[in-house]
């Protein structure tokens, strides 16, 4: 699945040889493309005819749910990826809880460009899903989100926000399972993509950014990565405290959802992550105390080279969760050292069954696909599917409900009858 935060599925268990064979993949990715990793290029192919119309699950809340896409711009940064003095150009979207929504347009899973090069790209050469090109239409796949809809009131005050940072390889469209299951229960869930490191990224006039693929040394890729994401992490957050404070912050001045403005507490903000995503949540929270509860599923806290991150050998003062895959991982040393450090709140959780890609759409969208039996668990593992996206779900929405709403956080205390799959780590 993604790369540098992952176990490899041909049985190599341990982190360097992992990192090596994912680089090798961007690498020759990018002599084959070079063009692509350096500059903005237009292609839009319609989806082939015989495309298989994809489904997410229906969210759970009890609201409809919004989406708006915003372009954001940030002009104290120049783009630590390009060469040439150019401003840091992001783009995120924002998931709500939505009324009024007969009658608008679905919210598109991909636009049209970025769904391409996911089909022709992404999905196997980074993710490694081994998915016919042209079996699925990521563009058309239904998202139950509408766009740019009014946003809900009588959800008790103004929407908790939390972030979300994807795995390193994946879109922030991969996390949309879960950011419409919170925003359904009222929650703003804000999805990041980190140009140039994200695998394609569509901006309103239709250009494409894709990644830009590491050279040789790629501790110092990796390290810088994380970095940049961390820095995003907290433009993002400027941006939304203007949206808040009345201001639009999209580059293009595009109007905002009715309701948006002011709707956010920013007051105590979560933030949740897959994959190198995770690493990030752990990592933003320890650089910017405006987040104060994280989520890191099955994202290492270790470095390349096997040694602990700064976070994991000082741990957090705030409350935090480890989600991960069942079966052998590279997290251990990590995650252990994190939890022995870090002196308030903190879980480990296992979903059995489950493989590194559990934690994304791809637990959803695969089943759809009528794989072989033998891809299909490499992607997703041996748990049933619905079951998985339904018990993450829950354990997510528990621990920010608890965290961010002061809700009873029962679900954390112990296994549970209801979800048998969650195991609880020592």
């Amino acid at each position: 699945m993604t790369k540098s935060h992952r176990l490899d599925r041909s049985r190599v268990t341990r982190r360097r040889a992992l990192a090596a064979c994912i680089v090798a993949a961007l690498c020759t990715l990018s002599a084959a493309v070079p063009a692509a990793a350096a500059s903005r290029a237009t292609p839009d192919r319609p989806a082939p005819s015989s495309a298989r119309p994809l489904f997410l699950p229906a969210p759970t809340g009890r609201y409809r749910v919004g989406k708006v896409d915003l372009h954001l711009v940030d002009h104290s940064r120049t783009d630590p990826w390009q060469s040439a003095p150019v401003r840091r150009e992001l783009m995120v979207s924002v998931y709500y809880p939505a009324t009024h929504t007969a009658g608008r347009p679905a919210a598109p899973y991909m636009l049209p460009a970025a769904a391409d090069h996911f089909d022709q790209v992404t999905a196997n050469e980074y993710l490694q899903l081994r998915v016919p090109a042209g079996r699925a239409d990521w563009a058309g796949t239904v998202t139950r989100a509408t766009r740019s809809a009014p946003v809900a009131t009588g959800h008790g005050g103004r929407l908790p926000v939390v972030l979300y940072s994807p795995g390193l390889g994946e879109p922030r469209t991969w996390g949309t399972t879960l950011a419409a299951d919170l925003a359904s229960r009222g929650y703003a869930v804000v999805t990041i993509d980190n140009t140039y490191e994200s695998p394609e990224v569509q901006f309103p006039d239709g250009s494409l950014t894709t990644l830009s693929p590491p050279t040789d040394d790629i501790d110092a890729y990796l390290h810088k990565a994380l970095a940049v994401r961390v820095a995003d992490t907290s433009f993002v957050l400027d941006r939304l405290q203007e949206l808040n404070s009345g201001g639009n912050p999209d580059a293009d001045g595009q109007p905002l959802p009715d309701g948006l403005t002011g709707a956010l507490d920013l007051t105590e903000v979560g933030m949740f992550g897959h994959s190198m995503g995770g690493t990030t949540a752990a990592l933003a929270m320890d650089a910017d105390h405006r987040i104060t509860s994280g989520i890191d599923m099955d994202g290492n806290l270790t470095n390349y080279d096997g040694s602990l991150m700064p976070v994991a050998r000082h741990g957090l003062d705030r409350p935090f969760l480890l989600m991960g895959k069942d079966g052998e991982t590279d997290t251990g040393p990590g995650w252990q050292a994190f939890r022995a450090h870090t002196p308030g709140w903190n879980r480990q959780l296992t979903l059995r069954g489950a493989e590194h890609g559990s934690f994304t759409d791809a637990e959803a969208l695969i089943p759809q696909l009528r794989l072989p039996h033998r891809d299909r668990v490499s992607d997703i593992g041996t748990i049933d599917p619905g079951v998985a996206v339904r018990t993450i779900e829950a354990y997510v929405s528990a621990y920010f409900d608890h965290w961010l709403r002061n809700r009873s956080g029962q679900l954390l205390d112990g296994p549970s009858a209801k979800y048998p799959d969650m195991l609880f780590v020592k």
